[in-house]
């Protein structure tokens, strides 16, 4: 029920599916979480690059992101590309 990728620190990030419901704002199935994550694989690796640094994520340690943490990396990549 949750989308997994190897974050900056070694360890596993974890993704809800509540947390991708709440960025698309709809009730998502597998392949829609999937195909989002492809799209924004750097907005995700961002986000837990933050989250490790802002929460003292050791190396090899698992942790989630929830829907406010990609939304707030969304906003800022989709400001970056617009300067």
């Amino acid at each position: 029920d949750a989308l997994r990728f190897t974050a900056g620190n070694g360890g596993n990030c974890l993704v809800h599916r509540r947390a991708f419901r709440a960025v698309l704002r709809k009730s998502p199935l597998m392949e829609d979480c999937i195909a989002f994550y492809k799209v924004n694989q750097a907005t995700f690796q961002a986000a837990a690059t933050k989250k490790i640094e802002e929460h003292c994520i050791g190396d090899g340690q698992n942790f989630h992101l929830n829907s406010r943490q990609i939304r707030r990396r969304l906003a800022m990549t989709r400001l970056a590309e617009i300067l």
